[in-house]
């Protein structure tokens, strides 16, 4: 028994010091997810206001015209500053004159071409109208949420020009009976020009708010944030990306302060935890004996017997005296918590260690099971790719080779290559995104599609246009193709091409050596819908080669981490550019595999080589 009261005392003594570093703990955490959670709300309100704001600006169509025009028209503007909706001010009159000229049209939804159209005067009126509207809009925000700033500004974002440290104003939110003017203190009217080559937080935030919303442009992706929200003590900066103006960001901002808020959530802070550690104090007692009953007695026989276990291995005799540890009256509570589970899942255990044995035959057979399907999966794979060469024994005008290595079982590389029709031979060379079985799939279905468009088209251009709106049609899981399509006309070896975001193919003149033919990338298959494509032509002379290739040869990558690159491709292309297509391929295989050594191969190796003999 004395045993047991020494181990309650260091228990409680352990307790009492946990308790103590637990207060700490608990008010720097609770300090640290509270600024945390009025940060994140208040990263979600600025969004919020931006994106009202911005829509108060982008619901005229011509948003983008009235911002240059405001811009570089600031001095010529007559406006009229802060007013109510309504008869008896200047902007009303304006409103009036306007649709005395043009009775025909609604200023809220007048177009790009209606406003071209207007004489000039008629355009400075149209801006003065709408940047009044605008600004009168951006008050009603600005006053609803109580922000201390809220404005629109330009600033030069190409790095060659000192960018982001100066805000030239386009419009700024103000209070109800504030002064505009360009003193500091006053709000700032269209066409003040502020320097902020001091202030890095807000060059950072300005850069920032630019380069993500940059970013989600060249991804085409909605998650990807326009804007950013930098701190300097109690002040909050916040950016988000409106237009562009040539080379300079029209960015819209916001200003906090948020020190009251602050010093609230300390106070609350420090009661909340005084308050915790009164309670647990009290709390202690009780714990401390429950603790004894429900976990020290009958946690050493259970420790006991996990001992005797691993010894022995009899499960029969330990499971046998873990049942009487739990039937003991005094062991009540412990057969109701973790103690109890704790032994339910020490018998559980030995039980299942007894059948570890089976379970590995079973998975070893599944294994081998799984091996001889993806072998099947494979070779159906290889058989819906060409692979009798020659391909057309009775057509001596060309001769074709082509291969393909996955990096699985199953690839996502295709090539294809199919009469058009008597004089005109199509040539396809893709790569699927991802690898695997998905990759696999994927790719049988986007061969047929590219194979079926280039039929029915019979210009490359057109046929990658069609099959990306049909793959971006499908469901496929954010996968994508890159594509390289040719069509030969035999007659001529006038070769009309277009890329959707291939490698670029290498090409050989009769008497010259193979080079890279750097031609124009469309966007990739199934990435967007409604993408263009551009045609390139190709004249092939008899004996003009043509190389087409996926990204597993100039990236496959030896046991230094180092690539295998176009220019050892290129070097391995000239050191067999004399050779039959078919040797010339086997050519790149060996120096590729010589290159890699025993390093694993990551990405498929597909290559066609097309030889014109005229």
């Amino acid at each position: 028994m004395k045993y047991f009261k020494g181990i309650i005392r260091q228990v409680e003594l352990l307790m009492i010091i946990c308790l103590m570093i637990t207060a700490g703990i608990t008010y720097i955490t609770q300090l640290g997810v509270t600024d945390s959670s009025v940060k994140e709300n208040m990263e979600l309100i600025a969004g919020q206001i931006a994106m009202e704001t911005i829509d108060s600006v982008k619901e005229y169509p011509t948003y983008h015209w009235l911002l240059r025009y405001w811009y570089e028209h600031a001095d010529e503007l007559d406006i009229e500053y802060d007013v109510d909706f309504g008869n008896g001010t200047e902007t009303e009159d304006k409103v009036f004159l306007f649709y005395k000229h043009h009775p025909n049209l609604n200023i809220k939804y007048i177009n790009i071409d209606e406003v071209k159209a207007l004489p000039p005067e008629d355009q400075k009126l149209y801006a003065e109208i709408t940047y009044s509207w605008v600004t009168t809009r951006v008050n009603q925000i600005k006053r609803s949420y109580m922000i201390d700033f809220l404005f629109c500004v330009i600033t030069d974002c190409d790095e060659g020009k000192n960018p982001y440290s100066t805000q030239f104003f386009i419009f700024s939110g103000a209070d109800e009976g504030a002064k505009r003017g360009t003193e500091y203190a006053e709000v700032y009217p269209l066409g003040k020009l502020v320097t902020v080559e001091e202030n890095s937080s807000q060059q950072i935030a300005m850069k920032t708010a630019y380069d993500n919303a940059r970013e989600a442009m060249f991804k085409g992706s909605q998650h990807v944030s326009i804007s950013h929200i930098a701190y300097a003590g109690y002040y909050v900066d916040y950016y988000a990306y409106l237009d562009k103006i040539d080379d300079k960001a029209v960015l819209l901002g916001m200003t906090y302060d948020q020190s009251a808020l602050n010093s609230n959530i300390h106070e609350q802070a420090r009661s909340s935890t005084f308050l915790t550690v009164i309670s647990q104090l009290l709390l202690l007692a009780i714990v401390m004996y429950a603790v004894y009953l429900s976990v020290l007695r009958p946690l050493e026989g259970i420790l006991h017997n996990i001992r005797l276990y691993t010894k022995t291995k009899d499960s029969k005799t330990v499971n046998a005296n873990i049942a009487r540890i739990l039937a003991d009256k005094t062991s009540l509570a412990a057969r109701h918590n973790e103690i109890g589970e704790l032994s339910d899942n020490i018998v559980t255990l030995t039980n299942e260690i007894d059948d570890y044995v089976d379970r590995i035959e079973n998975i070893t057979a599944e294994k081998e099971r799984i091996g001889v399907e993806l072998l099947l999966a494979s070779r159906i794979q290889a058989s819906m790719l060409p692979s009798v060469f020659p391909p057309f024994p009775e057509r001596h005008e060309f001769d074709l080779y082509a291969s393909m290595t996955p990096a699985r079982e199953v690839g996502g590389d295709f090539y294809d290559f199919f009469m058009v029709d008597e004089d005109h031979l199509g040539v396809v060379i893709a790569d699927v995104s991802g690898k695997g079985v998905p990759a696999a799939l994927f790719m049988m279905v986007s061969r047929l599609i590219i194979k079926n468009h280039a039929m029915s088209e019979k210009d490359p251009a057109l046929a990658l246009a069609s099959a990306n709106n049909q793959i971006c049609a499908g469901e496929h899981e954010d996968m994508f193709v890159t594509a390289w399509l040719g069509i030969l006309e035999i007659s001529t070896g006038r070769l009309i091409a277009a890329n959707a975001g291939h490698e670029y193919p290498a090409v050989k003149d009769p008497d010259g050596d193979f080079q890279l033919y750097k031609d124009r990338h469309g966007f990739v298959l199934g990435g967007m819908v409604n993408m263009r494509y551009k045609n390139y032509e190709l004249q092939m002379k008899p004996g003009s080669k043509l190389f087409i290739y996926t990204d597993g040869v100039p990236e496959a990558t030896n046991e230094q981490k180092e690539l295998f690159g176009t220019e050892r491709m290129i070097t391995a292309l000239q050191q067999h550019q004399n050779e039959r297509t078919e040797d010339i391929l086997h050519g790149i295989d060996l120096a590729v595999y010589e290159f890699v050594g025993d390093a694993e191969q990551f990405d498929d190796l597909t290559m066609l080589c097309l030889e014109y003999r005229g």
